[in-house]
């Protein structure tokens, strides 16, 4: 017998030693239950071969194969070595074999070696389950989706939208933004299968070109029938782009295919090896096996307070200022815009550089819609109309100054230091967590000379905290009550977000309550921002001036675990939280446009332009950019301003796509060829 125990499912195969012939197959999720779930099929194999399993020759692969081969007296097998060994003895000649599970990818890929034949080029995911089943599962749940629904969803290349692969989170985000554009579930199902391919071959690669025939193993390369397709779509341009000689003229779809028993290599080459290697059959009996006793909830960590006058004081000494609008101002304001990832925030500040008023809006996944949103809600809090200046910032920094006539447009980088600087002159070292971004910047005299962002991973921010207080029925605002309420944590490891779901589930199944759940992930956050994101233990070299910014830190429990993990690092650092965190990069932007501004004129269209603003945007095949084989889909945007005149945009992949006119094209073209010579 062979047993894969794995991340969300077990799967399990009995073999005969003559012919190696498979005769019987299991597949079970097992959530967080490996060993209950193993003893269950180990249960439902005895049935079936009608006789005692004691004398049974059992070999385990997978991520929780060695824990439960002492129990079962069976033998390990390293699951790389087992799923390639069934790759060559059940497919010969394979080039490249592709296996994606819930939590993990493998990519084999078999090289010419002169002189040895071929050798084996191995690649696994270690600290980010991206591009794997579990963000599939969650993101088909999120769409309404059931199992026969997504057997339906066929993968058009014509109707993909963009989502990132990259990071479950960024993933989920996109997806959200564009159902809340009306974008059906089936294509936002298959644009995620093409963001998941194209993560896989950029990253999981490592540069290799993967080698004809290839095997797509695993459950969502056998049950999503939209991601087999978008790989043999994408294998197809990969091959044309790499001059891949294909064996015998073949068409490239012909050389990709999910075999029958694509859930079951692993198990099958664990029997392999333990065959080849001639390991004793000693199975052993059950009895030592844990699943009779699942473990219970000991360890945990400290609670985040030792009691409710604990969290009382700590809630006084971190009180945050209302934001309270003023109609009694006369004079020049300045505007500034934060057009961020999952929310719109704007600000109004005299030209002193003191805050007037605020405004902030969850991303309804349209930033110029959101835009006009919030400045209409300035408007509507007696907002004076002689704007000297308008400053602009994040992800659609440039599209926003465009559409509205923004002064200058901002790097979010830039924009959060000149907020932390006017804060705090003297700050060290700038820590900005907002709903997907994390943002470190090292200061000295008020200027950047370091930073690290998250560019691969949102594990543990403010968007994935919020979802998480959402799961168990509680606003993002009762997070802190009920995370303080708890008398313990429970531990979690820092890293993947999707690592980090699993964790839930098995906490919730040892019986941790929903609030030492929520104080185990505000313990979590400062791990993942200071040893997973900036990958430095030792916070003292940077200095003691900590400034918390972001709108996560409105979160106390998040904002106490951050302080008590910055102050177990640097004794006597001084801590402090942004008056205004989760305005921060507006506040920014609106100081940068007080600099460069002076008393104006500006640009800006005017709060009471905002309604007669007609902006209309197009993106469909018609947009698909034909500049490069890419064939990106672009977003085309039209805004007419209230005399008539026009502002026409283009929101593209990369430089040519962004244009209209041939020779602009051309002369991008020629710009990025000097780069790449250079490079």
């Amino acid at each position: 017998m062979g047993l894969d125990v794995g991340s969300t499912t077990v799967k399990a195969v009995a073999v005969q030693p003559g012919s190696l012939t498979v005769l019987w197959t299991d597949y079970r999720r097992h959530r967080a239950r490996q060993a209950e779930t193993v003893l269950e099929v180990l249960v439902a194999l005895a049935a079936w071969a009608g006789r005692d399993l004691d004398s049974l020759p059992l070999f385990l692969t997978g991520s929780g194969g060695p824990a439960l081969a002492a129990d079962l007296g069976g033998r390990y097998v390293q699951e790389v070595h087992a799923e390639a060994l069934a790759a060559e003895r059940l497919q010969p000649g394979v080039g490249t074999v592709v296996e994606l599970g819930g939590q993990d990818a493998k990519m084999i890929v078999w090289l010419a070696d002169p002189g040895r034949g071929t050798r084996r080029f191995c690649s696994m995911n270690d600290r980010c389950a991206g591009g794997t089943g579990a963000v599939l599962d969650k993101i088909r749940a999120r769409l309404g989706l059931d199992e026969a629904a997504v057997r339906g969803v066929r993968y058009d290349p014509g109707r993909l939208h963009p989502v990132a692969g990259k990071c479950g989170v960024f993933a989920e985000t996109d997806i959200v933004g564009l159902q809340k554009q009306g974008v059906p579930p089936e294509d936002l199902l298959a644009s995620l299968c093409d963001a998941i391919v194209q993560q896989n071959l950029r990253v999981l690669a490592r540069g290799q070109v993967l080698r004809p025939p290839v095997l797509l193993l695993g459950g969502p390369n056998r049950f999503v029938p939209a991601l087999e397709q978008a790989w043999r779509a994408n294998l197809a341009a990969h091959w044309r782009e790499r001059g891949v000689e294909l064996p015998g003229g073949a068409a490239p779809e012909s050389l990709v295919v999910v075999p029958d028993l694509a859930l079951h290599f692993p198990a099958v080459g664990a029997v392999l090896h333990g065959l080849d290697e001639g390991l004793p059959a000693r199975s052993g009996r059950l009895v030592r096996l844990r699943a009779a006793a699942p473990p219970g909830r000991d360890g945990g960590e400290p609670a985040l307070v030792a009691g409710e006058r604990e969290a009382e004081e700590f809630a006084r000494c971190f009180r945050l200022p209302a934001v309270e609008a003023r109609s009694d101002v006369s004079g020049p304001v300045y505007l500034g815009v934060d057009a961020g990832s999952t929310s719109t925030k704007a600000v109004l500040l005299d030209p002193a550089g003191r805050l007037l008023a605020a405004t902030y809006r969850l991303s309804a996944g349209n930033p110029v819609e959101d835009t006009k949103e919030v400045l209409r809600a300035l408007a509507g809090r007696g907002a004076p109309p002689a704007v000297a200046g308008v400053g602009v910032t994040g992800y659609a920094r440039h599209l926003i100054r465009d559409v509205i006539g923004a002064d200058v447009a901002v790097v979010e980088t830039v924009a959060h230091a000149r907020s932390a600087a006017r804060h705090l002159p003297e700050v060290e070292v700038v820590c900005d967590v907002g709903g997907q971004d994390i943002k470190v910047l090292f200061m000295r005299r008020g200027r950047i000379w370091d930073f690290r962002l998250n560019t691969q991973c949102s594990a543990g921010n403010g968007y994935f905290l919020q979802a998480t207080a959402a799961r168990f029925g509680l606003g993002v605002e009762e997070f802190a009550a009920a995370a303080f309420r708890a008398r313990r944590a429970a531990a979690f490891q820092a890293g993947c977000a999707v690592f980090l779901e699993t964790d839930i589930v098995n906490a919730q199944q040892l019986g941790w309550s929903p609030e030492e759940i929520l104080a185990g992930l505000a313990r979590v956050l400062p791990k993942n921002i200071w040893l997973h994101v900036v990958q430095e233990p030792d916070l003292a070299r940077f200095g003691r001036r900590f400034l918390l910014q972001g709108g996560t830190q409105r979160n106390l429990a998040a904002l106490k675990a951050q302080v008590d993990f910055i102050r177990s690092r640097v004794p006597d650092a001084e801590v402090r939280v942004h008056p205004y965190p989760g305005e921060c990069g507006a506040i920014g932007a609106a100081l940068e446009a007080i600099q460069r501004c002076g008393a104006g004129p500006s640009r800006f269209v005017g709060f009471e332009a905002l309604d007669r603003l007609r902006v209309d945007v197009r993106k469909d095949e018609s947009t698909r950019c034909r500049y490069c084989r890419n064939a990106c889909l672009r977003t085309f945007i039209r805004a007419v301003a209230p005399d008539g005149s026009e502002r026409r945009m283009i929101v593209a992949t990369c430089e040519r796509g962004a244009q209209e006119d041939p020779a602009l094209v051309r002369e991008a073209h020629r710009r990025m060829r000097a780069v790449r010579e250079r490079a």
